[in-house]
This record gives C-alpha cells, structure tokens and sequence, in this order.
C-alpha cells in the first residue's frame, strides 16, 4: 500500500500479567478463550515468528516494529533490532518502563491518548536527557474515534511547547480524511490500525483501515506533502501563461 512501516504489538504475557489477571474469566463476543490468559495467549506471536515478520519486512522493503507491551517486550524488540520503539498510550505515564526503553538509545515514538498536557511535559523531561531521538504522536484513545474527540488542534500546541521534537498523529477513527488533514496541520509521523476484514471479530477492527483505503491514505498523504509547498507568496512560472493572458 505504500506505507513505511508495520508495526505490531508484543507483550510477555507472564511478566505484564499476574496470574489473577490472567485467569479471569473472559466471557466478551471479542474473546478467543475461557479465560483472558487463553485469550491473549491465542493473540500472542512467538518470538519466531516476530522474526520470521521482521526478515519478511526486509525482503519487500519496509521496517517492522512493534509497540513493547511492558518491559520484557522492550528487551526481546531491542535484540530483534527494531528500527524504533513505539510506546503505547498505556504505557506513556509509565515513567520507570519509559526510562528504561530510552536507555535503550532506539528512536522512540510516544502515543498521549489518555494524558494530559501536563503529563505530556513530565515524558519530555524524563526521556529527552536520556534521548533526544524521540517524537510524540497526538492520540484519543476511543475505538472507533468520533470526530470532534480527536482534538487535532493539539498537534498546534505540542509544535509550540516541543518546538525541537517531530509531532505526528496516531488515529483511530473511521475513514482517512482526518488523518490527511493532520499531515497538513504538520504531522511527521501518522499511524493507523490495519486489517484484512473490519467485520472480523476483535475490538479494533472497526476502528481498522482495509488496505485499499490504506493505499489512498498513503497516495493522499504524499499529494498534501507535496502540496504544502513554500510560504513564500510570488509569480510562478506555472502561472506565466495565465499571467500573459490576462
């Protein structure tokens, strides 16, 4: 479709989870167990295949990653040599989990669906010492995300308190004009769900791009790119003929 990158998500399941948790039961229409461990553990690639996907990345040429679930996940990524670590909305007020992924000296994109600006500051001061080779994404953490919830006018405001950071955009609503308009607003960075089949059973699907609306995505990202073009306002030489004329 065009896109840069894939990007999943990795969890150790028995260190993010004690096993109250695990062996709750899980009753939901989305659940693919008894409990919420069978559950996830059914979701949950190995190792092998998370390197089986990322030698597949490298043969058509795009990066693969994946969001490190807690900090077990951030060591197995790290020897898997990602190109980048992605921390999820969950995990952004985690600031143990947060230096320790920065020690790790990977670029790192930080989702804030769930925080406030305050908090945001907070993220900047632990990890741009340690790290300066990070971006912060704007996020609403709802599945499928309402248009006025997603508050695009915060890419504006984290361009003006983190003038020395890239800003991008991570969206979780229906469609893709609001994940162009964000490139517009000066996004560097936009990440969207995936998947095959927006019926399939799963929470986030409906929230999902197929990947025919991915590759328009794509195409209407480059196009704005383009279109941004410079602020300097004066006669072009596309507009001589028209100029001439009238």
């Amino acid at each position: 479709c065009g896109a840069d990158c894939a990007k999943f998500q990795k969890s150790e399941l028995e260190y993010k989870f004690n096993r109250k948790a695990l062996e709750r039961p899980y009753t939901s229409k989305h659940s693919w167990g008894k409990t919420y461990g069978e559950h996830k553990r059914h979701l949950e690639f190995s190792h092998d295949q998370y390197r089986e996907l990322k030698k597949y990345a490298e043969e058509v040429g795009i990066f693969f990653t994946a969001s490190g679930m807690d900090e077990m996940a951030v060591e197995f990524l790290h020897e898997l040599d990602v190109p980048f670590f992605k921390v999820g909305s969950g995990d952004t007020n985690n600031f143990p989990y947060l230096e320790k992924t920065a020690k790790k000296g990977r670029p790192m994109v930080i989702s804030s669906g769930m925080q406030s600006m305050n908090t945001m500051h907070q993220v900047y001061q632990i990890v741009k010492p340690i790290n300066p080779n990070f971006c912060f994404l704007q996020c609403t953490s709802a599945y499928p995300l309402q248009p006025e919830d997603v508050n695009l006018r915060v890419i504006s405001a984290y361009q003006s308190a983190f003038p020395d950071i890239p800003i991008g955009y991570s969206g979780h609503e229906t469609g893709i004009a609001i994940s162009v308009a964000a490139v517009a607003m000066g996004a560097k960075v936009v990440e969207r769900h995936v998947t095959l089949d927006k019926t399939w059973k799963g929470s986030d699907h409906q929230a999902s791009l197929e990947p025919n609306e991915l590759a328009e995505l794509v195409k209407a990202i480059r196009t704005v790119e383009k279109a941004m073009g410079s602020p300097i306002k004066q006669l072009l030489p596309c507009e001589m003929a028209c100029n001439e004329k009238v």
